[in-house]
């Protein structure tokens, strides 16, 4: 079993697939060898182990084939299709719309009914504005023109992989509803029997409101309350999501094996209470028998009602083998158990492999089964409270899953250990039980909302105190894995003289820098945040970010989502930020970023302002501001674009990179007149490679080895432009596209390497466009 989930996890490394029958040679003759008559108990163990490899290699890659064959053709993107289809399961609230998998039946292109056109099955949908008459459901058939693109993420170092949750949600397009005076009117055909839990769910939630008349915050823990209950994490607002990440808490709000099990236990107890009645149900089958299947069947549903999420699965499966042994009163020791259900999900979703909550579950359970004492008399175990029990519990849990937690989500709750110990009673004992008793009587919601009030506010008070969460850069895996190693052998119940060995394993990870430049020398991270701008300039002991990416919305940008993340991981602490202009593309993160670092001294839009001939040195790296050009102490008049802030940065040795905003002809003239300009390594595109920049003066007195232009994929402003791009080509620049390179890093110590997080760790579900076959910038010389 063990060969079967390594041989899962190794062909998730492969960047790119084989073709489909070579995986089905592979699992068919590993198959075959397998089930070959032969005395096992002469089979060496790494013989079966080989071939658990093989087969479960085989089968992923399979799997793997078949669905990429389904993928989205590069022709139909960006083209209105006319689709009809069934909403596949319950739409989720995102910013201005709904968001909600769809699946295709029939497609075709306007004009073209006869001809069908070949869609992915599944993909996913947004509807922005004023919803229809019939709302939006799951089961729903309906006819409506879309436009729909392949899945394509930000790809940033230590980053979020959408294109991995998409894969594993079945998902291969993304696309909005048309509803434009030019297209068809969107159709609502019938309401379906497909999804029919989906349908139950959407019901259920929508019928667990809060009401007019409440508050922000019952608002939101009613949000709590809809998720607790239904699955549906959009519920949470993103601000109590923080609090729970904060605190240490997140796992109670989602539904958890905690949940599923307590839910079992409950079930068990009022059937065996029922059973025992019932005289002549005794007789035909025992009560505690009777209770421990219907605990199992009720839990599986809810379960499936909850979304089927990995721990569900998890819990689900240790519960079916243990309710099987006792009815035939047997028993297995914990670790087949364990591991007979991490090979079952493995082979069931191979990708489970890469999901937090895989290991977070499976780990926690481990470590909870292995820290138990091996004897423990009966005297001591009946003077032991259930609070010192819960206490302990939490001590190992907690510990154990620290550097798991760290290495998963670059932060550690350091009151999550208080917060646990009265928000797991609190949540499994009142708020749970009143949430599902609330589906049969809905008072019971109202309830359930003001528990969750109160434990949230309980929390806010907690997640303010000094320290409340500690950050560290993040380590690489295996420095990571030792400490969890490290852990796991402390908690182990072990004399102190052993456990006291683990110690050392846990110093690297505590102590882990990233490597910086040295004296002299600096380095450039032009991070992937789409349709925007940001970039990371760090010295030997100093780190600037020049510009802050783009806002999306009221709730969403990119220095949340991208900028910050990637700061903790790296654990950079910014000395000064420089926003160009005030564009949102540009200026979008720059709050959240400077309340997160308010050590910051902030330069340019919405802070002091930059201006031309303004310099400083940091650790022999020369910075200095060449736009905006002052007339003496009045500045110009000028546009958002034309008053960018333009930097220059240059070694020690005399190698070069410019930050140029959104500066456009204009202002590239006055940069050639004044005569700063010279040759520079590395320059980012002004203006995304809009037609408006990059004259054909400017190109040729910049000459830049790489030239980086920092858009998103396939944005409605058609950037870069195909003269732009065309220019720098002619000057022998390479030129560097964010989507098809993802984060580019670039070192002045090696000035004629550049590096692509997407060549760097390709992987075979990320998106890869004919560009990116075509060019690698990972070793351009």
């Amino acid at each position: 079993m063990l060969g079967m989930v390594a041989g899962s996890a190794l062909q998730l490394q492969q960047a790119q697939l084989w073709p489909w029958w070579a995986y089905a040679v592979l699992a068919l003759v590993a198959l075959l060898l397998g089930v070959a008559p032969r005395r096992w108990y002469q089979t060496p163990w790494w013989g079966c182990a080989l071939l658990g490899v093989a087969l479960a290699w085989g089968w992923a890659g399979w799997r793997a084939s078949s669905f990429q064959a389904q993928a989205m053709p590069a022709a139909l993107e960006g083209r209105d299709v006319r689709v009809v289809g069934v909403i596949d399961s319950m739409p989720q609230t995102v910013e201005r719309g709904l968001r909600m998998p769809f699946r295709i039946e029939q497609a075709h292109l306007p004009g073209h009914a006869a001809t069908g056109a070949q869609l992915p099955p599944l993909v996913t949908l947004t509807w922005y504005g004023a919803l229809p008459e019939q709302r939006l459901a799951a089961g729903q058939r309906w006819s409506w023109t879309v436009r729909l693109k392949a899945p394509h993420g930000a790809r940033n170092p230590l980053g979020l992989d959408w294109e991995l949750w998409l894969w594993t949600q079945g998902i291969q397009a993304t696309g909005y509803v048309r509803d434009s005076s030019g297209d068809a009117a969107p159709q609502w055909l019938a309401q379906t029997w497909h999804a029919p839990v989906a349908q139950w769910r959407g019901h259920l939630h929508q019928a667990m409101q809060a009401p007019e008349s409440a508050s922000a915050r019952m608002r939101d823990a009613w949000g709590v309350v809809q998720a607790l209950v239904t699955g549906a994490q959009s519920s949470i607002g993103k601000a109590d999501w923080q609090l729970f990440r904060d605190t240490g808490t997140a796992h109670l709000v989602s539904i958890s094996g905690l949940h599923i099990t307590m839910f079992s236990w409950m079930a068990m107890a009022v059937v065996n209470v029922l059973w025992r009645r019932w005289a002549r149900a005794c007789l035909w089958c025992p009560a505690p028998v009777a209770a421990s299947w219907a605990g199992l069947v009720l839990a599986a549903a809810y379960a499936v009602f909850s979304g089927w999420g990995i721990p569900a699965q998890r819990t689900l499966g240790m519960l079916c083998i243990v309710v099987v042994l006792r009815v035939q009163g047997r028993a297995w020791p914990w670790p087949y158990v364990w591991l007979v259900v991490l090979t079952a999900v493995v082979l069931a979703e191979p990708w489970a492999l890469l999901q937090a909550g895989f290991w977070l579950s499976f780990v926690a359970v481990a470590v909870l089964f292995a820290a138990q004492p091996s004897v423990v008399s009966g005297s001591a175990s009946r003077g032991r409270s259930y609070g010192l029990r819960l206490v302990r519990e939490q001590a190992v849990v907690g510990f154990a899953l620290a550097p798991l937690t760290l290495l998963l989500f670059g932060q550690v709750s350091v009151v999550g250990f208080v917060a646990n110990l009265w928000a797991i009673p609190w949540v499994t004992l009142v708020i749970t039980p009143l949430a599902m008793l609330g589906a049969v009587w809905s008072p019971l919601w109202q309830a359930a909302a003001w528990c969750v009030s109160a434990m949230v506010w309980c929390l806010e008070h907690m997640a303010a105190w000094p320290m409340a969460v500690a950050y560290f850069a993040q380590a690489p895996w295996w420095v990571e894995l030792a400490g969890v190693l490290g852990c796991l052998w402390m908690v182990l119940p072990w004399p102190w003289r052993w456990r006291v060995l683990g110690v050392p394993w846990l110093l690297p990870m505590l102590w882990w820098q990233p490597a910086l430049p040295p004296v002299g020398q600096f380095d450039v991270l032009a991070l992937d945040v789409g349709q925007g701008s940001a970039a990371l300039v760090r010295t030997a002991q100093h780190s600037l970010l020049f510009d802050t990416g783009p806002r999306w919305g009221e709730a969403a940008n990119a220095g949340e989502r991208t900028v910050l993340p990637l700061l903790r991981a790296w654990g950079v602490q910014l000395d000064r930020m420089v926003v160009s202009h005030a564009d949102s593309d540009h200026a979008g993160g720059a709050a959240a970023i400077a309340q997160a670092q308010s050590q910051v001294q902030w330069l340019g839009a919405g802070g002091q302002p930059c201006w031309a001939g303004q310099h400083w040195q940091w650790d022999g790296v020369h910075f200095e501001f060449l736009h905006p050009v002052f007339d003496g102490q009045k500045p110009a008049p000028l546009s958002r674009n034309a008053s960018s802030c333009v930097l220059q940065v240059r070694s020690a040795s005399g190698k070069k990179a410019l930050f140029t905003g959104d500066i456009e002809a204009a202002q590239e003239s006055l940069l050639l007149r004044t005569g700063v300009l010279g040759p520079a390594e590395v320059v980012l595109v002004p203006h995304h490679g809009s037609l408006t920049s990059s004259s054909w003066a400017w190109v040729q007195a910049v000459r830049p080895q790489f030239a980086i232009v920092q858009s998103g994929y396939r944005n409605r402003f058609g950037h870069p432009a195909a003269a732009v791009v065309q220019r720098y080509a002619a000057v022998g620049s390479h030129v560097v596209e964010s989507p098809t390179c993802g984060a580019a890093y670039w070192h002045s110590g090696r000035p004629d390497l550049l590096q692509c997080e997407r060549a760097i760790r390709r992987r075979y579900w990320q998106h890869i466009d004919s560009a990116l076959r075509t060019a690698d910038y990972t070793e351009t010389n």
